[in-house]
């Protein structure tokens, strides 16, 4: 079973950084790939960032590609998220996600578990 927590949200001003954690309490974290996800009020969830469950591969969406970083630390079964030059359109609830493969990273359907987001406010 795999349960994921977010943290690490919070209100920031244009140009900050945070970071996101998310750990899994189960004891097969390191069989999935790990994505990160956004939904701002009013619309889609949107996928931000995903990773490979060795760690080896990274995708992320064209917006946040040199500003985010998707990384993961097996042994303390945690996903992270970077997020440096933080913008105003960045403001949403940031969920982590896991999938058994990621063949499908950016789909959120292609995810088998989901955390209870996190919320990043980026002030201008």
């Amino acid at each position: 079973q795999v349960q994921l927590v977010e943290s690490g949200g919070g209100l920031v001003q244009a140009g900050d950084s945070l970071r996101l954690s998310c750990a899994d309490s189960g004891r097969t974290f390191s069989s999935y790939a790990m994505g990160w996800f956004r939904q701002a009020p009013g619309k889609e969830r949107e996928f931000v960032a995903a990773i490979s469950w060795s760690g080896n591969t990274e995708y992320y969406t064209d917006s946040v590609k040199g500003r985010f970083t998707i990384s993961r630390d097996n042994a303390e079964n945690t996903v992270y998220l970077q997020m440096n030059s933080l913008k105003p359109e960045d403001t949403a609830v940031y969920y982590c996600a896991a999938a058994r493969s990621s063949a499908r990273y950016p789909i959120p359907a292609a995810y088998d578990y989901w955390g209870q987001g996190t919320q990043v406010t980026v002030s201008s």
